[in-house]
């Protein structure tokens, strides 16, 4: 399902003491720490997900996977599109950098998805009705910008 087809769900973002560079090279850095351990993979195998491990090259690249996610485009120090599948939803998690002046650079993180059938429905309100979502994405900002700063 292309990631303009899923309906938009939130978006995050955070100024960052860095360059894109620097950003790019937390960002990846951070989703490996925060997705690539064994209760991700759990979790990721639970629900179904499409992808269950971490495999593929690093830093990431197309085709790269993470518990959850598969990497569908990378344009370092830009632009990384992860998308996702599951018994209940399909989604996708796309992070962007702008720079904003010399060493602060935008870190936005934009989330959509699609919850089929009264199963995708409960699923929703649990993960987005609580705002547990919301305060997950926040706190993985606020990683990824310590990890590059």
């Amino acid at each position: 399902m292309p990631i303009a087809s899923l309906p938009y769900i939130d978006e995050h973002a955070t100024v960052v003491a860095a360059g894109v560079e620097d950003i790019w090279r937390g960002l990846g850095e951070t989703l490996d720490r925060s997705f690539a351990g064994p209760g991700m993979a759990c979790y990721a195998r639970l629900v179904g997900s499409a992808d269950c491990t971490a495999s593929g090259p690093r830093p990431l690249a197309e085709g790269s996977t993470l518990p959850g996610f598969r990497v569908l485009a990378a344009v370092p120090g830009r632009e990384l599109a992860l998308v996702g599948r599951h018994r209940f939803s399909s989604y996708a998690l796309v992070f962007r950098l702008e720079e904003v002046s010399p060493r602060r650079s935008r870190l936005r993180a934009e989330s959509r998805a699609v919850f089929p059938g009264p199963a995708g429905g409960l699923y929703r309100r649990l993960v987005i009705g609580t705002g547990g979502h919301a305060v997950g994405m926040r706190r993985l900002l606020a990683a990824i910008r310590h990890r590059s700063e």
